[in-house]
């Protein structure tokens, strides 16, 4: 099958929704398929209001149009709801061709912590461009219904998985600081609701895993934290393998990817129980959740690490990937969500 996925998140910016369709586009190249990705690579762009680090396309309907055309895929997912993704949106819906969609961000709760606009409006937005879809496709299923109660139709799971050749137990002492040693991983923004983290009274070291706009403001802040800034590949593995416990703290994650790259590490999560955390951690076992982050991370530290890493085993991107191509078969054939044939325009 040819498929295009449409994304305003590409490389090079590192986040989870870039890792998801990395990892998506590459297990159904290995099945076989024509994965096309679709990004603002080669398009005008502008940086994104208060994230200058991601690139927007700027006026990208036409150039798309054409390349989307020549391509002709048999199933288009869009990915994102940014200048992009609604280009494509209005594509699809122009022919009457069936396209997916996926809700990877919590832009509400995200655009309110930096600008004065209310939930509701931007919910509204995001339920116009998703409603055009035949499917929506969500990571976990508290994330589900809650789309549902704010009216999303045809929400559906797409789960997500983690590279457990990458992300395994290594040497623990590539982070020669004091233990316990607490990290952190992930973008450094003020929805990632790090002060928490960083505001903990906790023994041993706080490690910042990552970068973003807020890093120096909170580098100023908290000169006892050590802050890493970006590490990839085997680098990152060692540096979560290295940590005692990985301190989750936002509150807006539709998902977490690190929570599983830590876990297959070996190393525990400790979260606040709401969505993301709460569909992915194993209270007891992998991690441990609590409205009280310092006691959820100091009682993470007594947790088994091998039992940690045999939960994120079964998470796997074949597996992920898997009822994602599921899903792009039952929008391209109009099955509704019970699975019966509907009688519905296009493809």
């Amino acid at each position: 099958m040819k498929i295009a996925i449409v994304t305003d998140a590409w490389s090079p910016q590192v986040n989870g929704v870039v890792t998801t369709l990395q990892c998506t586009a590459a297990a159904l190249r290995a099945l076989g398929h024509e994965v096309r990705v679709f990004s603002s690579q080669g398009h005008r762009t502008i940086p994104c209001p208060t994230y200058p680090e991601i690139r927007l396309a700027l006026w990208p309907g036409k150039r798309f149009a054409a390349e989307l055309g020549a391509f002709a895929p048999d199933s288009i997912h869009v990915a994102t709801e940014g200048p992009l993704g609604m280009a494509a949106a209005r594509y699809c819906t122009a022919r009457r061709l069936a396209f997916t969609t996926s809700y990877h961000t919590q832009f509400p709760q995200y655009v309110r912590k930096r600008l004065p606009i209310p939930v509701a409006l931007t919910y509204a937005l995001l339920r116009r461009h998703h409603s055009q879809a035949r499917r929506t496709l969500v990571a976990t299923e508290h994330q589900r219904r809650e789309l549902v109660a704010h009216g999303f139709p045809n929400v559906v799971l797409w789960s997500r998985g983690v590279d457990t050749e990458l992300f395994r137990p290594r040497d623990r002492e590539h982070l020669a600081h004091a233990r316990p040693i607490f990290a952190y991983l992930g973008r450094v923004a003020v929805e990632k609701n790090i002060a928490a983290f960083l505001d903990l009274d906790l023994p041993g070291t706080k490690v910042v895993i990552g970068d973003g706009p807020d890093r120096h403001e909170l580098e100023s802040c908290y000169s006892s934290a050590v802050f890493l800034g970006f590490r990839f590949g085997v680098e990152l593995a060692q540096a979560l393998s290295s940590a005692d416990v990985l301190v989750f703290p936002s509150r807006t994650d539709t998902f977490g990817l690190v929570l599983l790259e830590a876990m297959a590490c070996g190393t525990p999560v400790a979260a606040y129980p709401v969505t993301g955390p709460i569909d992915v951690v194993a209270p007891g076992v992998t991690g441990v959740l609590d409205d009280d982050l310092g006691k959820a991370a100091l009682a993470a530290l007594a947790l088994d690490r091998e039992g940690c890493r045999r939960e994120a085993s079964a998470w796997t991107w074949e597996r992920a990937s898997a009822q994602f191509f599921g899903q792009l078969v039952r929008a391209r054939d109009g099955r509704d969500l019970a699975g019966r044939t509907a009688v519905t325009a296009g493809r």
